[in-house]
């Protein structure tokens, strides 16, 4: 029986080079008013442009019916499989704002929150402090907390509200429940642990967080800490042990560069916005043979129910993609990592629309759209196997057996 790994062990040295545009949150639902999405009701002739000349289809980023976190549809866009592979959003997060994790490393997501005087959460988020202002807090953190002996703790501010957690120790455990009540209203969850072997885990975090709040106590808004994504830190085989690509990635949010570290990809700067993402993608372009584009806007707008303003950011990204064309990548993919309809406001479980733009591509669609993509040559196919096609329009697969 063959042992092969499919498509690890068919990838070749050389070949085209490929570029991976992710708008964040791609896919949407109908508006009521119209029945058009949000990526059909956006004014996009260079996407559309680029569909009569691409392969069209739409893909599922975990499996039918699932609805993904952020981290797991990336991993999967990346052939690395959502389930199996799986990671805490912490890892993520480290891992994008340049901590040196070590294996063995706990690391969690922390959103900087308000609690009432009843200590109910008021606000999760704790208003979206500055970067200055949440700097300031975590801060006042750090200078009071006191960690058990032997046990090293890392506060480091992310962006905005997001914070992120490394504790470094022996024998940390990731078996740790969330302990953000996802609504406003309710009490912070206790650390449960999940597996009995991270009891100790659970208390020892609990601590820091019960410490966090006695210090912040006098704090207006950001008045504490909720946890989620725990995850202790393993390295993965990354894109040029498993694909013989040498990868980069243009990337604004920690938590998109921390899962481009994780597979193995270089950063080499930090963009501000859609167009400086481009820049960024231009002045590293002639060193690699792989580059992930992220742009975090349409999911953001989704997350507010903003139809317009979600159409906006897709429109943005549009105006933005003769730049890319003009740097003649022999593979331009175009999609999402997941959907983020404005009218669910959340993560969604609908297909992802894509276009793969290629030498070899057939072409079988007249604009940008679910509907298009839909009936398009790809039809509905997994997100893991977006890396094979990517790898085959490029020329870098060798033909399997005989």
């Amino acid at each position: 029986m063959s042992s092969i790994t499919l498509p690890d062990d068919l990838a070749l040295e050389a070949g085209g080079r490929i570029v991976l545009v992710v708008l964040d949150g791609l896919g949407g639902l109908p508006h009521p008013e119209t029945g058009l999405t949000e990526l059909e009701t956006a004014r996009t002739p260079h996407m559309d442009d680029l569909a009569r000349r691409a392969t069209l289809g739409a893909h599922v980023p975990v499996a039918p019916g699932v609805t993904p976190g952020s981290g797991p549809a990336h991993l999967a866009l990346f052939g690395y499989d959502p389930v199996r592979a799986l990671i805490g959003r912490g890892v993520l997060s480290a891992l994008g704002v340049g901590f040196d994790l070590r294996p063995g490393d706990l690391a969690a997501r922390l959103n900087l929150a308000t609690f009432d005087a009843e200590g109910r959460v008021s606000d999760r988020r704790a208003g979206r402090p500055s970067d200055d202002e949440a700097r300031r807090v975590v801060a006042r953190v750090v200078d009071g907390l006191r960690a058990p002996e032997g046990v090293e703790v890392h506060l480091i501010p992310e962006k905005e509200h997001r914070v992120v957690l490394v504790v470094r120790g022996e024998g940390l455990r990731a078996e740790l429940g969330d302990t953000d009540p996802q609504r406003e209203g309710r009490p912070a969850l206790p650390v449960e642990p999940l597996a009995p072997e991270a009891a100790a885990t659970a208390r020892l975090v609990q601590d820091l967080l019960d410490q966090a709040r006695a210090l912040l106590a006098d704090e207006p808004a950001a008045n504490g800490f909720l946890a989620r994504g725990f995850a202790t830190y393993e390295p993965y085989p990354g894109f040029a042990e498993r694909y013989r690509l040498r990868a980069h990635a243009a990337a604004k949010y920690p938590m998109y560069r921390g899962v481009a570290k994780l597979v193995g990809m270089e950063v080499r700067e930090v963009p501000a916005d859609a167009a400086s993402t481009v820049d960024v993608l231009e002045r590293a372009y002639d060193d690699f043979d792989f580059h992930f584009v992220h742009f975090k806007d349409p999911d953001s707008r989704g997350h507010d129910g903003d139809f317009e303003g979600k159409v906006a950011a897709i429109e943005e990204v549009d105006a933005l993609l003769p730049r890319i064309e003009a740097l003649a990548p022999d593979v331009l993919i175009v999609t999402g990592d997941h959907s983020t309809p404005a009218l669910y406001r959340e993560h969604s479980w609908h297909p992802v629309p894509t276009l793969i733009r290629s030498p070899w591509a057939r072409p079988s669609g007249e604009r940008f759209g679910e509907a298009a993509c839909r009936g398009g040559d790809l039809g509905v196919f997994r997100g893991l196997d977006m890396m094979a096609l990517a790898l085959a329009h490029a020329r870098r697969l060798e033909k399997y057996g005989a």
